[in-house]
């Protein structure tokens, strides 16, 4: 069954495995998560377990996110999420999710959310070639051919300049190093999407062979 925590991206660094290769790696912090709700099929129409992570102050919580939140005996939560796919049997209200439900080696799918780049053009945004930038040339880092000729429009799609990053990515199948159970930590090969201090969602791959 698929496994999940949430936790905050602290930055890169890089381990030596057993045979030297060096490795880089992502730690991802993820202090104890707390399960808020089990969904149920009879209930809610679906199966998925709720989970809170990172405690804040009860003065910034309103009145209904308290009283959810006392069912599981815990202070108010800064992000909730739902993980489907779950035995929802194993879990119960109020019980602690910790980094060591993942073991080292463990295939995992993780999502955040992108820098933001704000407004580029197409050859940042998109990797578009640019044009030659020598004299007499009046092409540099414009967007090339707009489309035919006929119709007489821009097709949706078109690459064009725009808002760049800012979205929420999954980057599948990367493979957990380490395992740290006493500073809450998972060290993830490779890079995760995310500015530091960023919230991911860790779970157990869904394509993994």
């Amino acid at each position: 069954m698929t496994k999940g925590i949430l936790g905050r991206k602290i930055g890169m660094t890089q381990v030596f495995a057993e045979n030297g290769d060096l490795i880089p790696v992502t730690v991802i912090q993820a202090t104890p998560n707390v399960v808020l709700q089990k969904k149920t099929v009879e209930t809610d129409g679906y199966e998925a377990v709720q989970i809170g992570f990172e405690d804040k102050r009860v003065k910034l919580s309103n009145k209904p996110q308290q009283g959810h939140v006392a069912k599981a005996n815990t202070a108010p939560k800064r992000f909730i999420r739902e993980f489907r796919n779950l035995d929802v049997a194993a879990y119960e209200v109020g019980q602690e999710v910790k980094v060591e439900i993942f073991a080292e080696g463990d295939v995992i799918d993780v999502t955040g959310v992108t820098k933001g780049k704000g407004f580029q053009g197409a050859i940042k945004r998109h990797g578009q070639s640019r044009g030659p930038m020598s004299h007499g040339s009046r092409y540099h880092r414009r967007v090339g051919s707009m489309g035919p000729v006929a119709p007489n429009r821009v097709f949706k799609q078109k690459k064009l300049p725009g808002q760049m990053g800012a979205v929420v990515v999954t980057i599948q199948n990367l493979e957990i190093i380490k395992v740290d159970v006493e500073r809450n930590l998972l060290l993830v090969k490779g890079n995760v999407p995310g500015s530091k201090k960023a919230l991911i969602t860790v779970k157990s791959a869904i394509k993994s062979k």
